[in-house]
């Protein structure tokens, strides 16, 4: 998976994998144009978007109804060092028996996201001079 983000001007920046392109900014009181969800907004949709995928296949697989499906999250922010603190996540999936609740709660439970959440993986940060540094070491790691 590879995604490339790049800067619009001000706070708003443009994510691209694939052919596929997504936006954020940042709100008006943090000096931005409150034109696209936050970082943290993308992150949260991004569990909710897993959570939902998970959700709506095990309804699917099973013949039962997913239009009523709907997923929500919400958040706190933690500090030192800033970060979402806590997460809850809401499975709104109406006319199930207990049965079928605890199915979708394991099935949900068993997104990538959340997964990655539990498992956080290994992640480097580094600076590099140009993208043409990056795309060479690419090649060298496929080749």
């Amino acid at each position: 998976m590879n995604v490339k983000v790049r800067c619009l001007g001000g706070k708003k920046f443009e994510m691209t994998a694939r052919a596929h392109k997504v936006l954020s900014d940042q709100p008006f009181d943090n000096d931005g144009t409150d034109s696209a969800m936050t970082p943290p907004e993308l992150f949260l949709s991004s569990l909710g978007a897993c959570a939902a995928y998970y959700a709506e296949e095990y309804l699917r697989v099973r013949g039962l109804p997913d239009e009523d499906l709907e997923i929500r999250i919400s958040a706190l922010k933690g500090a030192k060092p800033a970060r979402i603190a806590s997460i809850q996540i809401d499975v709104i999936a109406p006319g199930l028996t207990q049965r079928h609740r605890d199915g979708l709660l394991r099935a949900v439970d068993a997104c990538l996201i959340t997964n990655t959440l539990h498992t956080p993986p290994h992640m480097d940060v580094r600076v590099v001079a140009s993208s043409a540094a990056v795309e060479q070491e690419e090649l060298i790691s496929v080749g």
